[in-house]
């Protein structure tokens, strides 16, 4: 079986093609620029032991044409990978927002598109470009199945003292304003990996998995079932991010409103994309960038590496605390696999946890799977990539 993974943004197509049979990728990549007249088509297939990539910058007018182009690399020319679009058994689709009406992936038909479409003001970023897709891949595949799966479905097991906000409850009844939870997907493959490797059953264990990428967020995850995570309603909550400010005083933006009288429409865009590391440090939103200028002496630089890595601490303990202990920690997605010092900066001083590295392993896993705690740390300490294209291909699989 072999099963196509998209993941439609707002300018971008990422995917994978992965036979089942052996949870192989065959091809991988992704469509970025669309809309403009440099449109990149990157296309990486199978060879021996490694990729063949293939790059093409060219004029992509829409989603459309990206999917269209994908396509039609699959199945003819020098780099076709398949005789015929009867070979795609199905297509996985990320979906960022599935609200509370799904708790798993899903065969999609059109109540479940309806339903997708209602989450659209809950990610609006998001889940129009996921819409999008699926519509695309019903015009361009009418007989293979579309499979959603759910950035939120892992989430669905919080208790509602977890997802309750402490707000007038109408609005939870009329707007579903709640605590719902993103990355779900990469979240529950880091954490059944890490059970993997501690050769016990994810049924059994406490376990905190840490996506930190240009996106953060943290989740609790309890004998296989999220119990609490830090991202919330929208994806701008809990942990600081690249350019999101995580947690603040809701007083703040209606403040800043109010004294600098700035418009609804900017006060999003400054907490979305002008804040988090970015708007701190003053530097950029990626962490490589702020820890060189923080080794040339760069107060504020400094300053946010301190502020990053103490919100992470602090939600580390929360949720060893509500799990009352912890058996593993893992690290993972862009900063968390690539970056011993961060891992190293939430680490340190949490012994009172049982938590302690072994700072050789630590300092020698980057972008590898690998234990880095020591013989001593009662906690199980990790360092694992996610595959959320995996986690969907999977889910899909099991699906059909």
């Amino acid at each position: 079986m072999k099963i196509l993974v998209l993941n439609c943004g707002s300018s971008s197509v990422k995917y994978q093609f992965i036979d089942m049979n052996k949870e192989d990728v065959i091809v991988k990549g992704r469509v970025e620029s669309i809309g403009t007249e440099e449109g990149l088509f990157n296309y990486m297939k199978v060879e021996g032991n490694g990729f063949q990539e293939v790059k093409k910058v060219m004029k992509i007018e829409n989603h459309e044409a990206a999917i269209y182009l994908l396509i039609d690399t699959l199945i003819s020319g020098e780099h076709r990978i398949i005789n015929d679009k009867s070979e795609i058994a199905a297509v996985g689709h990320r979906v960022v927002h599935g609200g509370e009406k799904f708790n798993s992936a899903v065969l999609i038909d059109e109540k479940v598109k309806e339903d997708i479409y209602e989450c659209f003001d809950m990610a609006p970023l998001h889940n129009p470009h996921n819409y999008k897709g699926i519509e695309i891949c019903e015009k361009i595949l009418p007989e293979v199945p579309q499979v959603a799966v759910f950035d939120t479905a892992f989430h669905q097991t919080m208790p509602p003292h977890a997802y309750f906000y402490a707000i007038p409850y109408i609005y939870y009844e009329k707007y579903g304003i709640r605590r719902y939870g993103f990355h779900g997907c990469s979240h529950y493959y880091v954490a059944s990996q890490a059970a993997l490797m501690m050769k016990q059953k994810l049924e059994k264990l406490k376990i905190i998995t840490c996506h930190i990428g240009n996106g953060a967020s943290i989740t609790a995850v309890l004998n296989g079932k999220s119990i609490d995570t830090s991202m919330g309603f929208t994806p701008l909550e809990g942990l600081v991010m690249g350019t999101r400010c995580g947690d603040i005083d809701p007083q703040v933006p209606l403040y800043l409103m109010d004294v600098d009288e700035i418009p609804l429409s900017e006060i999003n865009s400054v907490l979305n994309k002008q804040s988090g590391l970015y708007g701190l440090s003053g530097v950029s939103n990626d962490i490589r960038d702020v820890i060189e200028e923080a080794g040339k002496g760069n107060k504020r630089a400094g300053l946010t590496i301190d502020v990053f890595t103490y919100r992470l601490k602090k939600y580390i303990g929360a949720y060893t605390a509500a799990m009352n202990g912890l058996d593993a920690l893992v690290f993972t997605a862009g900063i968390g696999e690539n970056n011993p010092y961060i891992r190293e900066l939430c680490c340190r001083d949490m012994s009172y946890q049982g938590i302690e590295l072994d700072l050789n392993a630590n300092g020698k896993a980057v972008g590898t799977r690998a234990l880095i705690s020591s013989s001593k740390s009662k906690v199980s300490v990790f360092a694992i990539p996610t595959n959320e294209e995996l986690m969907i291909a999977q889910e899909t699989k099991k699906l059909l």
